[in-house]
């Protein structure tokens, strides 16, 4: 019976060894020219010091491979079959990489075909000093935006290859044939300490957690638009921004686009959690703000803006709207309004960026932590640009007034809704650069010098998981720590009653749409 056992382990390690072989870095190996292909794209590019593994598969033709990394000490070795599938092991990995902190490492790749080897042009990673945040929160979405079906809020934790569930669609369908969206996930300063979501249809609200007390916010009222749509925490205080929007989605016919989501009305508008009560920041009729962000400061609150000439802002349907026909004209310019703590109100609003005077449209804008670069996506048009190939990531340094596009991040097709890490070194993105229908989570290094680099996609333990997942990563958002809650505990909250929220005037900024700002 001994003697069985010790056979049964013997053929378990020749099965565990066979899915990742061990092979000799091959020294009669014949130098090629040619560049080596590997998916995703990790050559040359800028890490972070504690991010997971950067598994990928070599879209070469062979019978085995072998990859090297090498710091100018250490070598970190691994290999594949005729897949081509490299996969590191995590502590190795982990050990090698703090030990390359700030170094610069060379990367070979050998192939094994017709009983010869062959080895690759070297290709570099280079690991930063900064580290990024532990945490990435995004939603797992099918790309078409159609159907709430199987989608739901994820944490990922980006030192390892844990994802782990905040709130999933399926969980809050108990109505039969009915699904549910829930998105606009947000967090105050990197921490999970409070958090908010938006819950949609049958059991719509805004979801707000903070310090393990959760509720459901009906934020509708006669004074208010419509819904609180985008939000943003302030920094230190129970306090919160929204855009109020009227929102529709168009379908093209033959648009490569295939989408486009309007706004034919929004507002700004301003929340206390502390008292439950909203307030307009920014009413308008004929003017479009959306996209309200606090700067770290607490001082001051940007946001963007469209003029338009809808005459039936109160229409029920954005197919009703105007708007639609002349949706390709809509350019959105960066503005910012000053806020006053003690007196809790707002100041006059200041135009930041001009992107109509360049024929261009912006949206979603960002303050670094260090309040020195303001971060926003440029397109050709409109402010929804998780669409819009035209889309790029450009900064403004706000010491300068230099504004300039993020080449080495950006991409031919779509780069668009984006965070900054905790430390300002690190950007993460929505991109369809891969294949122009899935949007995926890229990350750049944004250096002291205010330039960025070859971004590349949050990495998974099998890299051909990026090939079988329809889903696309939807609004990605770091946090320093995990999510306190349990998902059961925000579907009781999504499916039971609404706390109620007053209406308080604060002097918000009515204006006419001839004003010239």
């Amino acid at each position: 019976m001994k003697h069985r056992y010790i056979i049964v382990l013997l053929c378990l390690f020749v099965l565990l060894g066979s899915c990742n072989p061990s092979y000799n870095i091959p020294e009669d190996a014949q130098p090629t020219e040619k560049k080596i292909k590997i998916f995703p794209d990790y050559t040359n590019i800028v890490i972070p010091p504690n991010i997971a593994p950067l598994n990928f598969m070599i879209r070469e033709n062979g019978d085995k491979f072998v990859c090297r990394m090498t710091n100018g000490t250490e070598d970190l070795v691994s290999s594949s079959d005729n897949t081509g599938v490299i996969q590191f092991e995590m502590d190795e990995w982990r050990d090698f990489i703090t030990k390359s902190k700030n170094k610069s490492l060379d990367i070979y790749i050998y192939k094994y075909l017709d009983g010869k080897w062959t080895v690759y042009p070297k290709y570099h990673i280079q690991v930063a000093e900064e580290q990024i945040d532990q945490y990435l929160s995004y939603r797992l979405i099918e790309p078409g935006y159609i159907l709430y079906r199987l989608m739901g809020l994820y944490q990922r934790d980006l030192t390892t290859f844990e994802q782990t569930p905040i709130i999933e669609n399926p969980r809050l369908t108990y109505v039969k044939d009915k699904t549910y969206c829930v998105n606009c996930h947000n967090y105050q300063n990197y921490s999970t300490k409070r958090m908010l979501f938006h819950a949609r249809s049958a059991f719509g609200g805004t979801i707000i957690a903070e310090n393990g007390h959760i509720e459901k916010l009906n934020t509708k009222n006669d004074s208010i638009l419509g819904s609180c749509v985008y939000p943003s925490w302030h920094p230190t205080k129970n306090w919160l921004v929204f855009s109020s929007n009227k929102t529709g989605q168009v379908f093209h016919i033959v648009d490569k686009q295939k989408i486009e989501v309007l706004d034919h009305a929004s507002d700004i508008v301003f929340y206390n959690a502390d008292t439950h009560e909203i307030s307009n920041v920014i009413k308008t009729h004929n003017e479009l703000e959306t996209f309200p962000a606090w700067t770290p400061s607490g001082d001051m609150i940007y946001y963007c803006e469209a003029k338009t000439n809808i005459i039936d802002s109160d229409a029920d349907s954005v197919m009703d709207s105007k708007i639609i026909v002349d949706s390709k004209k809509l350019k959105y310019n960066i503005f910012r309004i000053p806020f006053n703590e003690k007196s809790m109100s707002f100041g006059e609003p200041e135009l930041v960026f001009n992107s109509a005077a360049i024929n261009k449209s912006a949206s979603v804008p960002r303050i670094s932590p260090d309040g020195k670069y303001l971060l926003f996506t440029l397109g050709d048009f409109g402010q929804f640009h998780i669409w819009h190939s035209s889309s790029d990531l450009y900064v403004k340094n706000l010491e300068t007034n230099q504004v300039y596009p993020l080449k080495a991040a950006n991409s031919n097709n779509v780069d668009s809704y984006h965070a900054w890490s905790s430390n300002g070194r690190w950007i993460v993105f929505s991109s369809r650069r891969d294949d122009g229908s899935f949007s995926r989570s890229y990350i750049t290094y944004f250096d002291k010098k205010g330039q960025a680099h070859k971004a590349f996609v949050i990495p998974q333990e099998d890299p051909r998981s990026y090939i079988k997942l329809f889903k696309s990563f939807n609004v990605p958002e770091f946090t320093k720590d995990k999510v306190p809650y349990l998902p059961e505990q925000f579907e009781k909250v999504v499916k039971g009653p609404h706390t109620p929220v007053k209406y308080k005037e604060i002097r918000p900024r009515f204006r006419n749409i001839n004003n010239e700002k």
